[in-house]
């Protein structure tokens, strides 16, 4: 469904990502892990070309956009089949959360603005914020906040949604109830990219895992895999360093 092709991106002089290959299936979650700097967000962002590649190829379906020369047409078309959580939530602080969840859908999607409203309270009653509709961002917690974003990104019914580091922002005790909705909508059968840090996550929602460092691919696989029978060296010690409980495994 999601093809990344030879995706090479440089910052300068500073390659980032060196050749990558990567394919997502309808329906899988794939977590993507890595040390900072491994290339992990810059990666998600090729996905939609938020970050432009100097090389490759991006696949979404049967649509295919080359990184070196895309048209305007084509980066349209492609954003409108991804949808994107940012870390820091990215909502408009003079809407409020039912005028945020509508915005790209009466912007971008042209949605009548009456049928944006109805499918923008049905996503944020899937958040579990349909009472907060009316409520503007300052009066919302970080993880209300962040289930806005979500809901947003739901009400556009895209064929991927692409997480950047969801939970890194929030106080540690709103992590839980962001978390608790991601996984309600990956058993719904979203295809999803997940930029993270949260290992239990990880290892409990995701279908398949890869691990970068250094621009590159070093490892993929199943979690079980990857977190119990690491194969590369590297795998090994990113793991030892941010999950202790598990060095004895590996």
């Amino acid at each position: 469904m999601i093809r990344l092709t030879n995706i090479q991106k440089s910052f300068g002089k500073q390659a980032v990502l060196k050749g990558i290959d990567l394919s997502v299936e309808k329906g899988e979650v794939v977590v993507i892990l890595g040390p900072s700097g491994s290339g992990k967000t810059t990666l998600l962002r090729c996905v939609n070309l938020l970050e432009r590649p100097q090389n490759g190829e991006v696949a979404i379906g049967d649509f295919t956009v080359s990184c070196k020369h895309p048209s305007k047409r084509d980066i349209l078309t492609l954003r409108r089949k991804t949808a994107m959580v940012f870390q820091h939530y990215n909502l408009f602080k003079h809407k409020t959360a039912l005028e945020n969840v509508m915005e790209g859908l009466v912007i971008a999607q042209k949605v009548p603005k009456e049928e944006a409203r109805e499918r923008s309270l049905q996503v944020l009653e899937k958040v579990g914020l349909a009472a907060k509709a009316d409520a503007y961002p300052s009066q919302l917690s970080g993880g209300q906040q962040q289930r806005v974003g979500i809901a947003r990104a739901l009400a556009l019914n895209p064929e991927v949604i692409l997480f950047d580091e969801p939970t890194s922002a929030l106080d540690p005790e709103l992590v839980g109830e962001v978390l608790s909705v991601i996984r309600k909508i990956a058993r719904e059968g979203i295809t999803m990219i997940v930029v993270t840090h949260e290992m239990s996550f990880a290892r409990e929602v995701s279908n398949r895992v890869v691990f970068m460092d250094e621009g590159v691919i070093v490892e993929e696989g199943k979690p079980e895999d990857i977190f119990s029978r690491p194969q590369e060296e590297r795998t090994k010690q990113f793991l030892r360093r941010i999950t202790p409980e598990w060095s004895y495994v590996i």
